[in-house]
Order: structure tokens, then sequence, then C-alpha cells
């Protein structure tokens, strides 16, 4: 029996010590990653974004072939009931007749 609680005891002291280990790691992650200020980067040449000029082609308006589309049916407003007494039931199929 006195071997087993060392085992026991040994097992526990790497349990504890890999817990410790982790909890470390964790926090200096959080630490440098979330709860440190951040550095200041260093002062560079002030850089200019100059747009590029865009050029917009309205000949393809003129293609033959978008004069060719047709254009969508308007979709009729909706007549009738909306929705059902209660929608949690569900529907009743009709029983087949022989």
């Amino acid at each position: 029996m006195a071997i087993t609680f060392i085992q026991q005891r040994q097992k526990q002291k790497y349990l504890i010590l890999l817990t410790i280990i982790l909890v470390i790691i964790t926090l200096v992650f959080i630490w440098q990653n979330f709860l440190a200020k951040p550095k200041e980067p260093i002062p560079s040449e002030e850089k200019v974004f100059i747009p590029k000029e865009l050029k917009i082609n309205f000949e393809t308006l003129n293609s033959p072939i978008l004069k060719e589309l047709q254009p969508f049916e308007e979709i009729p407003s909706f007549e009738g009931a909306i929705g059902r007494e209660n929608p949690f039931i569900p529907y009743e199929l009709p029983t087949p007749s022989p």
C-alpha cells in the first residue's frame, strides 16, 4: 500500500506543477496581448494617398446584349387571409379514399 500512496503523491505533484505552469503561461499571454499598453510606432515619412483616376465606359450600356434584356413583371400583392390561427399545429394531410 505504501507504494501506491507514493505514486499518487508523485502524480499529484506533477499535476500541480503542470497546472501552475499553465496558469502562468495563460497570465503572461493575457498580459502581453490585452492588458499591456500598445507600443508607439516608430514615426516614419508621412504617406499621402493619391486616388487613381476612374474611367467609366458608358458605351457598354449601348451594347445589343443589354437591349435584349426584358424587365421583370411586377409581382401582384397577396390577396387572402394571412397566416393560421395556430401556426404550431401541423397540417392535416387528406386521407386517401379507397
